[in-house]
């Protein structure tokens, strides 16, 4: 028999908020959910919307997403996939070409079945419009890419391979 995969439980008072900040729900994330304030920054309502996933809170997902927010919401019934999240982790916010534009970087992790751990890594957009931030899009998945701390060479410069060759005319033109 499977064993079935358990994650976060629905967030109460007294607890702490699922969305990682060491906070209690009702001075977390539980005020946004509940519509008594608006996210102050595009971190706060990544974490708010975590937690509206692990609350099962469709209302506020379709609210705080910018394609569907001038939309009335409709309830789906059983809209949300039954992912068993289990704990978030922000490794970065920034902000964008403007103010009213922010990114961040999270990794959100979910039970699977068998005991282990699924991994969702993306770097999400928002956007702040009247000042409501929302959630636009995904703008990558999966982890970020890796840069090179090794110098670059130049083309005048001595080749890598110990030739005695300028880079040009030794493995430049190999690459």
């Amino acid at each position: 028999m499977a064993s079935t995969p358990t994650g976060l439980a629905k967030p109460q008072a007294g607890q702490p908020c699922p969305c990682g900040t060491g906070r209690p729900y009702e001075t977390c994330c539980g005020p946004l959910l509940a519509g008594q304030r608006k996210a102050a920054s595009a971190e706060e309502l990544m974490r708010s919307r975590f937690t509206a996933h692990v609350a099962h809170d469709e209302r506020y997902l379709h609210q705080t997403h910018q394609p569907t927010a001038h939309l009335p919401y409709v309830e789906q019934g059983d809209g949300l996939d039954p992912v068993a999240w289990s704990r978030l982790v922000v490794h970065a916010h920034e902000l964008g070409r403007t103010p009213d534009m922010a990114f961040v970087d999270f990794t959100a992790f979910y039970a699977v079945e068998g005991g282990g751990e699924g991994v969702l890594q993306e770097k999400s957009e928002f956007h702040r419009v009247n000042g409501t931030w929302l959630y636009t899009r995904p703008v990558r998945q999966g982890p970020a890419p890796l840069k090179s701390t090794a110098p670059k060479v130049g083309r005048n410069d001595p080749c890598p391979c110990g030739s005695g060759k300028k880079y040009k005319q030794c493995c430049l033109a190999k690459a």
